[in-house]
């Protein structure tokens, strides 16, 4: 019979395998953290105080009893702590402690999950069953049965719902949720990172209306958000809620230490710097620790490898642990089943599970010992996220961070400085984006209609009420605007797209069930949707069969394949308008309005892992127009020595670097924002670099790309730099620059970019 190892024995092994120790790239130890506590609040419930003892509960940590204090004080509060810190009870006990002084007060919970939702109502139920008190808290999403829906509606002291379901089902129908908005004390926000860029901005939207309707009935509930780590909470909830709100960040629970591994596989080819597939490395190594009955989770970027890691470990544990004993977790699994997963988690009959970015927002799965990540999840605050999975208040965890060849992956790993040192992204949102705003003063008219003097968002509402009046949209009786339409809006309005003309998802696998998966706007369709791309949602591969450009819809069928698309675009970009130009020796910099006209020529096939190329076709779509914002950095000088292909090339190159870095900055997904660069704009006639939002109308991310210009070019030029290829490969300036000069011409451009704008830096 084996002997068991301990995690500890294991990481004293780690440090002397050879093999494994020449891949590790950092090793850093965060050393554990003592709790910090305070005295429960003396004005608490005595059925609260008894209710928390049963839980073992004597004290608070001292965030949540400064939430409590400020809460209680009627003041908004966004409150920012690592995962597993209990912030559920920053809400939880001054919610509860307001229902027991007054039974008709009424709170609403936003998650952005329905798994987290559900997973939050057995957290609130679990301290009202201990306090024995008569206080209903109820989900309401999708899933609610219709005949229980009447009774969350009349009798829900707590309604647990998500940004989806308030914008479609509750707020067009409120004069079926009176008591609900008349007596609404609470507004809680969880997971508040998660609101960003597009989908962010329709949420600020949908928060607007809800403030508006809780006006009309005479409420004006406290907001209270709860966040992950990122560089601007305060400014987020205060964008999100236009409320005035307080920061709580005094984070007084224990963490056990933790240490961080960056693991680099080996390289497999040198010219190219391929490198082994991080997911046969993760495979070993989860293989190793999981036999030895340690309790691990592996975290995954798509269904596909979550489902070959699985089936791969069950296979290898089997005969020591029984396969039951790993499980996956993903999107499409029933509720029944994930409850099932997450119960074997906690009490330990479950050694490993292998989970896409799922069971990285809050839901509770008591604490593993190891977290092991395929690849870089695509922002700092995601990477805390999962790293927070593992660890116990006390002991040792482990957290190992795999990369791929992937250029991002390879710019974390050779940068830990980077990761550990630097502040988290910030969450950008743009609630006033004309798309986004008309789309839900639409749904606001529908649900009020709205009077002369209103202000919805921060541009000049009348002018809109016009603009809607004249398209027959609202009509106006004396000084107020009604909607005109029998159809309520916001069955068309999806809150995770800007474009109002999206192409409808159509999944026919199973052609006696065929069902909508998703819609995209008209722009990202021509790129990722037309005839046999690989479409991936929510981790699953789908080949689209056709797509029908004039009917708005893309047929699309699951399939099991190793390779992605990437079809590339013909983009005219065109300046429009400066709004800021900065003039310095060498290079210019501006920001302001552009169009992009944009057609689908080609696509490619990319195998997983390796990035190689391996095969392609052609697409048949009519251009596209999009008006956007973009920034833009110019080159004064002209580089006479390189040539007008090797400068092309060279542009290429720092472009293809430059897409991958800069959605770090802004963090938003790659899809978010796109880099292209141009010998000679249109505007100035000057080799230049452009970037742009690609959603109409833009959501703010290359405005502030504009104003860190400097850093994105530096921590790319650092990228190239490090990479271990000769010429340029799928790691740093792409697959399709030829020629051996590709990488430093490349660099040369970068660099002649970067000098004048640090320069002028300094000088300031």
């Amino acid at each position: 019979m084996m002997l068991k190892k301990s995690l500890s024995e294991i990481l004293t092994e780690l440090k002397i395998n050879e093999e494994f120790k020449e891949h590790i790239v950092t090793w850093q130890t965060i050393d554990e953290k003592p709790a910090k506590t305070a005295p429960l609040p003396e004005d608490l419930h005595p059925v609260l105080k008894k209710s928390l003892y049963t839980r073992g509960i004597e004290k608070l940590y001292t965030h949540q009893k400064s939430a409590y204090g400020k809460i209680m004080e009627g003041r908004s509060v966004v409150a920012v702590t690592p995962t597993a810190s209990g912030k559920t009870l920053c809400y939880n006990l001054p919610v509860l402690q307001t229902i027991l002084a007054n039974p008709s007060a009424r709170a609403l919970y936003m998650f952005p999950t329905k798994a987290l939702a559900q997973d939050q109502k057995s957290e609130i139920n679990e301290i009202i069953q201990a306090a024995g008190v008569d206080i209903n808290s109820y989900t309401y999403d999708g899933d609610t049965p219709a005949n229980i829906r009447q009774k969350v509606r009349k009798a829900g002291h707590v309604v647990i719902t998500n940004p989806d379901m308030l914008h479609s089902a509750i707020l067009p129908h409120h004069t079926k949720w009176v008591s609900l908005f008349e007596n609404l004390k609470f507004v809680v926000i969880d997971e508040l990172h998660t609101y960003r860029g597009v989908f962010g901005s329709h949420v600020a939207n949908v928060i607007r209306r809800l403030k508006r309707i809780c006006q009309y009935y005479g409420s004006n509930p406290v907001f209270i958000c709860t966040s992950a780590t990122i560089a601007n909470p305060l400014e987020l909830a205060q964008n999100l809620t236009e409320e005035k709100m307080s920061l709580i960040d005094n984070n007084g629970a224990p963490s056990g230490t933790k240490h961080f591994l960056f693991y680099n596989p080996p390289i497999v080819n040198k010219p190219l710097n391929i490198r082994r597939s991080a997911t046969l490395e993760v495979r070993k190594i989860a293989g190793e620790l999981l036999k030895n009955k340690i309790q691990t989770i592996v975290f995954a970027r798509s269904r596909v490898r979550v489902e070959i890691i699985l089936t791969y470990l069950q296979e290898l544990v089997k005969n020591q642990l029984g396969a039951k004993s790993i499980m996956g977790y993903r999107g499409g699994y029933l509720p029944t089943e994930r409850r099932k997963i997450e119960k074997g988690l906690r009490t330990g009959e479950i050694y490993g599970v292998v989970s896409t970015n799922a069971l990285e927002l809050g839901v509770d799965i008591g604490a593993l010992q190891v977290c092991i990540m395929t690849g870089y999840p695509g922002t700092i605050s995601s990477a805390w996220q999962q790293a927070g999975r593992a660890g116990r208040r006390h002991g040792e965890a482990l957290v190992i961070m795999v990369a791929s060849s992937s250029p991002l992956d390879q710019y974390i790993i050779q940068n830990p400085d980077y990761f550990f040192n630097k502040s988290p992204e910030t969450a950008r949102i743009n609630p006033d984006n004309l798309i986004i705003l008309i789309d839900h003063m639409k749904c606001a008219a529908y649900e009020l209609p709205f009077k002369a003097d209103e202000q919805f968002g921060k541009v000049e509402t009348a002018e809109l009420l016009e603009y809607l009046t004249e398209e027959r949209v609202l009509y106006q009786n004396g000084d107020k605007w009604y909607w005109m339409n029998d159809s309520f809006p916001a069955h068309n309005i999806s809150l995770r797209s800007a474009s109002q003309e999206n192409v409808i998802i159509v999944d026919q696998t199973d052609i006696a069930n065929v069902k909508v998966i998703g819609e995209m706007d008209r722009f990202s369709a021509m790129t990722l949707l037309h005839d046999e791309a690989i479409y991936l949602h929510q981790g699953t591969q789908f080949q689209v069969e056709k797509l029908d450009w004039d009917e708005k819809k893309a047929f699309v069928r699951e399939v099991d394949v190793d390779y992605f698309t990437d079809a590339n675009l013909a983009v005219q970009l065109k300046v429009l308008e400066e709004d800021k130009l900065q003039t310095l020796t060498d290079v210019e910099i501006g920001f302001g309005d552009v169009s992009v006209r944009a057609m689908a020529t080609i696509f490619k096939k990319i195998k997983f892992e390796t990035h190689e190329n391996i095969g392609s076709g052609p697409i048949h779509l009519p251009e596209e127009e999009l008006h956007t914002n973009g920034a833009w950095i110019s080159l004064n000088k002209p580089l006479a020595e390189m040539g007008h292909e090797r400068l092309e090339q060279g542009l290429v190159g720092a472009a293809h670097a430059l897409n991958h870095i800069a959605p770090l900055f802004v963090m938003a997904d790659p899809q978010d924002i796109h880099v292209i660069p141009q010998v000679k704009a249109d505007h100035n006639e000057k080799p230049t670099i452009f970037f742009y939002d690609r959603y109409p109308g833009g959501i703010g991310l290359s405005e502030k790309i504009h104003s860190g210009m400097s850093e994105v070019f530096a921590e790319t030029k650092k990228m190239i730099d490090r990479c271990q290829c000769e010429s340029g490969c799928p790691s740093c300036i792409g697959t399709d620059t030829v020629g051996e000069m590709a990488k430093k011409d490349a660099l040369k451009i970068i660099a002649s970019f970067l000098n004048p704008i640090a320069f002028d830096r300094e000088v300031q």
